[in-house]
């Protein structure tokens, strides 16, 4: 009887035993589960919180750089029609920078023009330099109207000596000699495509500078000329800069006619309030730019210029002396080929 009470006491031990691991398999897989269920969600919230969102940069600056090479030469050998052998070159460059950004338009540009021609027999002679530099600053009232108001600043003048040839003992233009500036406020309309401006400024300082005393006593480009006594003596020199107060009104017009074939107008008329109002001067250059390639291109030009203040001199009576006439048109043409850099 005892031993049959012990086998069955061992009997609901050991079941009770079993009992209790299945429990604790049991929680400890509920456990495990549950366990992971909250490691992934902790993971999911940390994987959401450090994603980085990248803004895009926006650049407010536009920039322009072009330099250009044209070249010419014509060589003759046993050539029985004659001729004589020549090179011309012409060095042009471009630099703008553009800042717009919503209401503000600052643009600004340097243009540098410097060529040459060597003819055999011939010094050399200088075809053509410039340097101008321009800065228009813009602000309008609202994103969707075209008109600014504007202040311009327009300076140009040369870099070297300039003759009336065959004379190269006597220059008759020099660096700031002359040189000219313009600052104005009024209002630029701007066309949305940016092909056609127009700026008109009723209030505008022109300065004209020579800056050499000898052209400045002899009363070139528009100065007051020295005062000299009957026997020619200077009394008093003449004046270096001249300024004055008037009316200006110019224009640009930039546009691709044809497939390669661009079309550049610019225009600046301008009168003096104080001195014979109604007088204009007129500033106008066109080109024709023909695009070959990427770094071939070919240019049609002309500029025409006309001051009512710049006389001219010349030997009317052929005694070797100039005399000051009236002023005249100036007209310059241009056609040149050569290669073009951008940058």
């Amino acid at each position: 009887m005892s031993i049959r009470f012990l086998l069955l006491f061992l009997s609901l031990l050991s079941f009770n035993a079993h009992a209790a691991i299945d429990t604790t398999s049991a929680d400890t897989t509920r456990h495990s589960f549950s366990h992971f269920l909250k490691t992934a969600a902790v993971v999911d919230t940390i994987s959401t919180d450090t994603t980085m969102v990248v803004k895009e940069k926006v650049n407010y600056w536009n920039k322009v750089n072009k330099v250009g090479l044209n070249l010419s030469e014509v060589a003759f050998v046993n050539w029985n029609a004659g001729g004589n052998n020549s090179f011309s070159a012409l060095l042009h460059a471009n630099f703008g920078r553009r800042y717009r950004k919503k209401l503000l338009n600052w643009n600004s540009t340097m243009v540098i023009k410097y060529g040459f021609n060597a003819q055999e027999g011939r010094e050399l002679r200088k075809t053509e330099d410039q340097l101008e530099i321009n800065s228009n600053f813009g602000y309008r009232r609202d994103s969707v109207s075209n008109f600014y108001y504007s202040a311009k600043f327009n300076f140009n003048t040369q870099f070297t000596y300039g003759y009336r040839y065959p004379n190269t003992e006597n220059p008759i233009s020099k660096f700031m000699a002359p040189g000219y500036a313009f600052l104005g406020v009024g209002t630029e309309y701007s066309h949305p495509s940016e092909e056609f401006t127009a700026y008109i400024s009723p209030v505008t300082l022109k300065s004209t500078f020579v800056l050499d005393q000898r052209l400045a006593n002899e009363g070139m480009f528009g100065v007051r000329e020295a005062i000299r006594d009957e026997e020619g003596n200077i009394l008093q020199e003449g004046e270096k800069i001249r300024a004055e107060f008037g009316f200006l009104v110019s224009s640009t017009f930039n546009k691709e006619l044809f497939d390669n074939i661009i079309f550049d107008n610019q225009l600046r008329l301008y009168s003096d309030y104080l001195n014979k109002f109604g007088n204009v001067d007129v500033d106008w250059e066109f080109n024709v730019n023909l695009k070959v390639n990427t770094h071939v291109q070919a240019n049609i030009g002309s500029h025409l210029r006309y001051d009512d203040d710049v006389k001219f001199k010349e030997d009317r009576d052929g005694d070797g002396e100039l005399e000051t006439g009236g002023p005249k048109i100036q007209f310059k043409q241009l056609l040149g080929v050569g290669l073009v850099y951008e940058f």
